[in-house]
């Protein structure tokens, strides 16, 4: 059941991709693999021998030899050629009364290693004749250019040009060979075309194959650059060996090379002659599967009947753009014997290729055919864009010859002599010298330039092939790359070919994982820098974009988020009433300064109680008064700040907590002197009747305002800032201006809390009828207790915490000095029946009986 629905599936899949390709023609076509033929796609090197003759005149000359290990692109070389001379025959604009005749052969170089070439001399050479045979204008030759490199010589002695249209090669050397014309430009910039690519698609990690030839080496030396320049690492370099011994020699070497790189993309270049071919036959066998990138020569099919670069991921193909030939469809589904006069015809040699048995000659239809061979029949069209890369330069090349010989005729530069009556010869060199430098429009619409020193950038097709059955495989343009546009914008890629039918976008080719934002690279010493390790930023840096190397520090009023990936404003905090804590510490704050009223009210409506009369009544409202003031202080720590309200802040803290503290001192003095003169023959009453415990509070206080003042006139508190405080916020302090100011102040005042618990404690074990020095001593241990702890955890604490720590404290010490003196007093001041003189004799003498 899973095997049929699987069947049903590729089935759907198949038909799809069939109208898909029907529709976006020219955009998507075919290719199919031809296991029955052992030579695959191999290219026979051909010889065509362009001539004249009067008037409209079919082609009827072939060669015997055409027939002889023929392969589909042997076919469409042949048919491009014939294709074009049939347009210009028609042509009236062009050589009118004039037609183009062309001989061809094929497969020298294998009649060449036969020995055949010396006995038929004379029928293959152009110009090697004796009788009054015809000479040629010119001959077109390719795709392989050992044909032109052995026979060149040849065709200059016979004083024959030549021009060649197979792939570009180091032929165009005119002192090597003056005679010949290379059609196809160099590939300048192929490499900067893949580099592209690789660029376009994020792959960094990237492996080359490429031939041991001049072309190899040198393609080689341009894409490293290019590839420096992008920053994109090669992660290998096989250079395979044209010489066979060497090669399998070095062929584990070769597969070692490739099967422990962790590269994904393969770039391929060279001469695909060379034993190349068996390193992918093998790696075939091994499922070696990369991602190819390459040029067209290598779009072939092996003599075992697969893609030569084979791979589950896709090839991608590079070609000298080329415009689709809409009659050359056409042209290729209509030739039948009819047209021809020859019985040895184009139409026998395409039938012969396709198995089926020859017509008659008024039949225009094949018979007995295949279902295999029509398919291949009514397709062969999208095979290659119609035309491959060498059937186009040969389309051009003929056209090339037309029009130089139209300008010569219309120039009257050379007289024609007639052979044979028909048979037009021309001088073939300056026909030739005319075809280096003219242009033209071909009937596709391109602009084809013969000047050399004049050609612009190439343009590249750029084409991924994918299989999807055994037999067929599909063959989709993807980009073009255009080479004389401005940088930046060479590279067009069509997003919605790639996304349907190829996982190119999905596949990572990279020796590292890119570092996200929020990362940056750290690369290791000795490695590619294409290799590294990613590290999360500096604190308060960010990388907001892959493949950082370095981190962005964010400005001081910005923080970075958690992912380390953006910069953030930081938000201005400060306690603010509106806050819970500052709520909170404030409603404190006004509710002890109500209490410490009401106390302050009770002592005044019991002003005449022995209570409040034996502990000093004036010293105890002034140490009221001073702690309504201490709560009251604590609210210009919350709210917005100011120059004015951070300058009141620490000074009216030192100067109340300082009337509070030499007000206890003076108290706890009162309780010694008043105790020391009710011992006989003591004089220390004049002090106590004076009142001077009363001046201590004037004269700290004095002092303490000094030090404020001297504060103040050197470096007095102002409004500050503080932005790394805490991530994330801009904290608003009052800033203490300076610290040894504010720690001589804290001093001061801490040094008059100690002298008060001092004196306190050494007068707790007097009398305790009237005596508060136990209260006193416990009122200043919590006072000394909260502003000894207060030192280190106000370090500890950061923003708000800080100031909500030294309120506290505030607090914390006013009350503590509100309750343990005054609450004791309270409660006695409110039972008014042990609130007399009389009651408090009762229970001093029995305390001492008790003793």
């Amino acid at each position: 059941m899973a095997k049929m629905f699987s069947l049903i599936l590729l089935f759907l899949v198949l038909k799809l991709s069939f109208i898909f390709c029907l529709l976006s023609d020219p955009m998507c076509f075919w290719r199919i693999k031809d296991n029955e033929n052992y030579l695959g796609d191999k290219e026979a090197d051909c010889f065509f021998s362009i001539y004249t003759k009067h008037g409209y005149v079919k082609n009827d000359y072939y060669s015997g030899n055409l027939d002889k290990q023929v392969t589909p692109k042997t076919i469409l070389f042949i048919s491009s050629v014939y294709f074009a001379i049939e347009e210009i025959n028609r042509n009236i604009h062009i050589l009118p009364n004039i037609s183009l005749q062309v001989k061809i052969e094929c497969n020298l170089m294998l009649d060449h290693m036969k020995g055949g070439l010396s006995l038929k001399r004379n029928e293959i050479v152009p110009n090697y004749y004796c009788k009054n045979q015809r000479s040629y204008l010119i001959v077109l030759t390719g795709p392989l250019w050992i044909t032109s490199y052995k026979f060149g010589p040849i065709l200059y002695f016979s004083r024959t040009p030549e021009i060649y249209c197979g792939y570009f090669h180091f032929l165009s050397d005119q002192e090597q060979f003056p005679h010949l014309y290379q059609m196809t430009p160099k590939d300048t910039s192929l490499s900067l075309a893949m580099v592209s690519l690789v660029v376009h698609f994020r792959w960094t990690w990237v492996g080359v194959i490429i031939t041991d030839d001049d072309h190899g080496i040198e393609f080689l030396s341009e894409l490293r650059t290019g590839m420096e320049r992008s920053t994109v690492c090669l992660a290998f370099v096989t250079i395979i060996s044209n010489e066979r011994i060497s090669y399998f020699k070095m062929i584990h070497k070769y597969y070692h090379q490739i099967i422990m790189s962790t590269a994904k993309v393969v770039i391929v270049y060279g001469d695909k002659e060379s034993p190349v071919q068996f390193n992918f036959m093998l790696w075939k066998h091994k499922n070696i599967q990369r991602l190819w990138v390459s040029v067209s020569q290598f779009d072939m099919i092996t003599m075992i009947g697969e893609f030569m670069l084979n791979s589950l991921h896709g090839t991608v193909i590079f070609s000298h753009h080329q415009s689709e030939m809409s009659g050359f469809k056409q042209f290729m589904q209509t030739v039948h014997p009819s047209n021809y006069s020859n019985d040895m015809s184009f139409a026998k040699l395409w039938w012969t290729y396709f198995k089926c048995s020859l017509p008659q000659p008024n039949c225009k239809t094949l018979k007995k055919c295949p279902t295999k061979t029509l398919f291949k029949w009514f397709f062969v069209p999208p095979l290659g864009m119609s035309m491959s890369e060498t059937c186009y330069n040969l389309y051009n090349s003929v056209y090339a010859v037309a029009h130089s010989l139209h300008e010569m005729v219309l120039q009257h530069v050379d007289t024609y002599s007639e052979n044979n009556g028909k048979i037009l010869e021309y001088n073939s060199w300056k026909v030739f010298s005319f075809l280096k430098t003219i242009q033209f429009v071909n009937p596709a619409g391109d602009l084809v330039n013969m000047d050399q020193n004049r050609k612009l950038d190439a343009e590249y097709d750029i084409f991924c092939i994918i299989d999807i059955l055994k037999q067929y495989g599909l063959k989709m343009k993807i980009g073009r790359f255009y080479g004389h546009f401005p940088n930046g914008q060479q590279l067009f890629m069509s997003n919605e070919m790639i996304e349907w039918a190829t996982d190119i976008k999905m596949l990572p080719s990279v020796c590292s994982m890119p570092c996200r934002p929020g990362l940056r690279k750290y690369f290791n010493e000795g490695k590619a820098v294409c290799c590294f390790d990613c590290y999360p930023c500096p604190e308060n840096e960010i990388s907001n974009m892959t493949d950082m190397d370095h981190c962005v520090k964010c400005p001081e009023n910005e923080y970075a988020n958690t992912d380390q990936t953006i910069c953030l404003k930081k938000v201005v905090t400060f306690l603010d009433y509106e806050d819970p804590l500052g709520m909170a510490l404030a409603g404190v704050a006004l509710c002890f300064s109500v209490l410490t009223a009401v106390v302050l009210c009770i002592f005044l409506k019991h002003r005449d109680t022995p209570i409040v009369k034996a502990n000093n009544e004036t010293l105890s409202y002034v140490l009221l008064i001073s702690l309504i003031f201490c709560f009251i202080c604590s609210l210009l720590y919350i709210g917005h700040l100011s120059v004015a309200s951070c300058i009141l802040q620490q000074t009216m803290f030192a100067i109340v907590f300082t009337v509070a503290a030499s007000t206890i001192l003076a108290k706890t003095i009162t309780v010694v002197l008043a105790f020391k003169i009710t011992v006989p023959g003591r004089r220390l009453r004049w002090m106590l009747l004076s009142g001077a415990p009363n001046y201590i509070i004037p004269i700290c206080t004095i002092i303490q305002i000094i030090l404020c003042g001297i504060w103040l006139g050197t470096s007095p508190p102002f409004v500050d800032i503080d932005l790394y405080m805490v991530p994330g916020h801009i904290i608003i302090v009052c800033n203490k201006g300076s610290v040894i100011a504010f720690y001589c102040v804290l001093g001061y005042m801490g040094s008059l809390a100690l002298t008060s618990f001092t004196v306190a404690f050494l007068a707790r074990n007097l009398p305790d009828t009237f005596n508060e020095a136990k209260l006193l001593t416990f009122s200043m241990l919590v006072f000394c207790s909260v502003w000894i702890t207060f030192l280190p955890v106000y370090h500890s604490t950061k923003g708000k915490a800080m100031v909500a720590v030294e309120v506290f404290c505030i607090l914390a010490s006013s009350a503590g000095m509100l309750l343990c003196i005054f609450l004791p007093k309270c409660y006695i001041l409110m039972r008014p029946q042990i609130n007399s003189f009389n009651e408090f004799r009762k229970i001093h003498a029995k305390a001492t009986n008790i003793n």
